[in-house]
């Protein structure tokens, strides 16, 4: 997280100072390169765990509309917070689509608005944080289902110990199967909200 913070920093910086004519020209096929750069080790990370499909043979049927719910709830949360600040319905909704995936999206919406890229990682980075916190607390109080709902996307990586730790055995292998149905489906949705909604 720290890295994350001072890499954002270091930029800040260099936008202000260093005015680069390369990265400028370039700053389209420099972020798309990044993006797929990142799309290529999470792949890749999903292909080295080599028992996952014997896994995800032992998830419950009906937890596999786990991930679509969290996402159908991540987008209503997103429109419903409309009501409390002085962006659009269009705006909250692309802002909430990153799901947790606080770098995804933060690229994809800075292609179109850096405002809209900016208020993407920090909330989603906020998400984050906070779950560190609340997981616990859900875990324990009102179900483990619903503590991995509140991960989103990093429910397979991140927050995975976490929820490991306050839940059941078998609830780390929904975990990462929601995690990982859901950042498959990030990529494709958002660039079709933007689509629609941009």
């Amino acid at each position: 997280m720290i890295s994350i913070i001072l890499a954002i920093i270091l930029g800040v910086i260099t936008g202000i100072f260093f005015e680069n004519n390369f990265c400028t020209s370039h700053y389209q096929f420099l972020i798309s390169s990044g993006l797929c750069l990142l799309l290529f080790f999470i792949g890749m990370d999903i292909g080295r765990t080599k028992n996952t499909f014997l896994l995800f043979k032992q998830i419950p049927k009906k937890t596999l509309f786990l991930p679509f719910i969290i996402i159908s709830g991540s987008l209503f949360g997103g429109y419903f917070s409309h009501f409390f600040t002085s962006l659009t319905y269009n705006e909250t909704i692309l802002i909430s689509s990153g799901m947790g995936w606080y770098s995804y999206s933060a690229i994809e919406l800075s292609k179109y608005s850096s405002i809209l890229g900016s208020l993407a990682f920090s909330s989603n980075v906020i998400r984050e944080l906070l779950s560190f916190i609340i997981i616990p607390i859900i875990a324990k109080y009102i179900g483990s289902y619903e503590s991995i709902s509140v991960a989103g996307a990093t429910s397979m990586d991140s927050l995975l110990p976490v929820i490991s730790r306050y839940n059941p055995p078998n609830i780390a292998i929904v975990s990462f199967y929601s995690g990982l149905i859901i950042t498959i489906i990030i990529p494709l949705l958002l660039p079709l909200l933007i689509k629609i909604l941009y």
